[in-house]
């Protein structure tokens, strides 16, 4: 079943909403309806993203719980994040470093 929305907004606002939405070729109606599906779009990806996080932070306090995780103190996995991005920054830097002299990862000229 469709219901309907009403609002309030000033003469000037809706004018210039009204010119825009006709210039698109459509109604200020159908702009406003447009803008509501979207809204309700985003709200769905943002529920579905939190129900999946939820799930995961769940899972693991449910393992960690059964002793099938271990738990790393935030100076740890800090330590371990930044190993882990000083390695991807240097595989990532490794083909531009051979790049600058010329050559494509091969050293035929």
């Amino acid at each position: 079943m469709d219901t309907r929305i009403q609002f309030r907004i000033d003469e000037e606002t809706k004018r210039l909403a009204q010119q825009m939405a006709e210039s698109q070729g459509r109604t200020l109606s159908g702009a406003c309806r447009e803008l509501a599906e979207q809204l309700a779009e985003q709200q769905r990806q943002a529920t579905s993203h939190h129900d999946w996080l939820s799930l995961q932070v769940k899972r693991a306090f449910d393992r960690l719980e059964a002793g099938a995780a271990t738990f790393v103190n935030h100076e740890t996995a800090k330590s371990r994040m930044a190993e882990r991005k000083s390695r991807i920054r240097a595989r990532d830097l490794a083909p531009v470093i051979g790049d600058s002299m010329g050559r494509r990862g091969s050293d035929k000229a």
